[in-house]
């Protein structure tokens, strides 16, 4: 029994990112001179001590801009050694492996990139051999783009569907379920969903992505210590992209449950045009912000965060090139090949969502939620942030 309550209180004890995220607020809350630059600093205020939920919610809050690292006057190589953007991401990373489900799985995170790549590669190899279990030869075979033919020839439609909605719902379940843990860790209560003003103004911010743009709009620094709003543009294509992907999936599977219209569909009907813009805006998103990854400065970066940053942004980037791909050749004889290594890369996707990056969104959406019902509750809700000092 002793050796089990050691054990338990050793688990209690907060972690490295924890004690050094701590440590940083509380100088941040003495100093203040950031308190205009994002969400992070104005619900910093608002609280006397740091729990561990607090600092929770304040490291999904943060956006790594990296405009407070710039400004402040007790960043390395002051002796205090302040690094907002580092510490919080560090933090937020840790998040995301507490809250994970199940939680042996939690270490998947910290090993996205290899992780994503075996199972890319194990995804579409066990789509070709399905493909080619199947009907071998419909899978190097010409295909006529009508509906009904094409896809369905390669890989049943059942068994497609039943793939992608075991893949999808499992991955829906294990995301609501790390959602619900993040949202008690922060002390969101199902009571604020209620509030719509809350839930309204962090829909609003997250999707215009309003802390990407400064407090003032002239954007965050992206690379430097220069004001860009780079990041913000390709972060906009990126999400805005992969939303319209998802509406040409959704418009498709109307089609042909609804409708009885299978697929493949004309070059200019909804699904198609859907997908294409959704698809080019992604590649340009992914590409843009890899670029920025690699060449902003390391200092405010977590190194522990590259990896899962990287390798969700070249998934996403082989999900939109190889969909945009299988568009141009599908009335060739390569199709077949085309539709499962994309169908693999998709599927991949499906698996690895709850464990990567992505989980980012849903924190950060619950976290603004959070914040914006703190404000209205100490009657310091402003409809814009206030401007920045010096």
């Amino acid at each position: 029994m002793q050796d089990f309550d050691l054990v338990k209180m050793l688990s209690d004890l907060p972690s490295a990112p924890e004690l050094e995220a701590k440590r940083v607020m509380e100088v941040c809350n003495a100093c203040r001179y950031c308190e205009g630059f994002c969400a992070v600093f104005p619900a910093m205020t608002l609280q006397r001590h740091f729990a561990s939920g607090d600092l929770s919610h304040l490291a999904n809050l943060c956006h790594s801009c990296q405009g407070c690292y710039y400004a402040c006057q007790y960043a390395p190589p002051h002796e205090f050694g302040i690094n907002v953007p580092k510490a919080l991401s560090e933090l937020r990373l840790e998040s995301y492996e507490q809250h994970a489900w199940p939680r042996p799985v939690a270490a998947l995170y910290r090993k996205n990139a290899l992780i994503i790549s075996i199972l890319s590669a194990a995804c579409i190899t066990g789509v070709l051999l399905l493909a080619a279990i199947f009907n071998g030869d419909a899978l190097f075979a010409k295909h006529a783009s009508v509906p009904g033919g094409g896809f369905y020839n390669v890989i049943p439609y059942q068994a497609m569907i039943a793939v992608a909605a075991t893949t999808f719902l499992y991955s829906a379940l294990a995301l609501a379920i790390s959602l619900v843990r993040f949202s008690r860790t922060i002390g969101l209560g199902i009571k604020v969903l209620y509030q719509h003003v809350p839930v309204l103004r962090a829909l609003r911010d997250a999707a215009t992505l309003r802390y990407l743009g400064g407090s003032d709009g002239e954007g965050c620094n992206d690379a430097d210590e220069t004001f860009s709003t780079t990041r913000r543009k390709f972060h906009h294509a990126l999400a805005y992209g992969f939303g319209l992907c998802f509406a040409a999936t959704a418009t498709g599977t109307i089609y042909d449950h609804m409708f009885g219209w299978p697929a493949p569909y004309a070059l200019f009907s909804l699904p198609v045009v859907l997908g294409t813009v959704g698809g080019i805006g992604m590649v340009v998103g992914a590409i843009g912000l890899l670029w920025l990854k690699l060449a902003g400065e390391d200092a405010p970066r977590s190194p522990a965060l590259l990896g899962p940053d990287v390798a969700l942004l070249v998934l996403l980037l082989a999900i939109a090139a190889t969909g945009l791909l299988l568009l141009a050749v599908r009335s060739t004889e390569v199709m077949g090949v085309a539709l499962a290594v994309h169908l693999g890369v998709v599927l991949a996707f499906f698996l690895v969502m709850p464990y990567s990056k992505f989980v980012h969104g849903i924190f950060r959406l619950t976290a603004l939620v959070r914040h914006h019902a703190d404000r209205e509750a100490s009657n310091g809700f402003a409809s814009s942030p206030p401007t920045k000092k010096g």
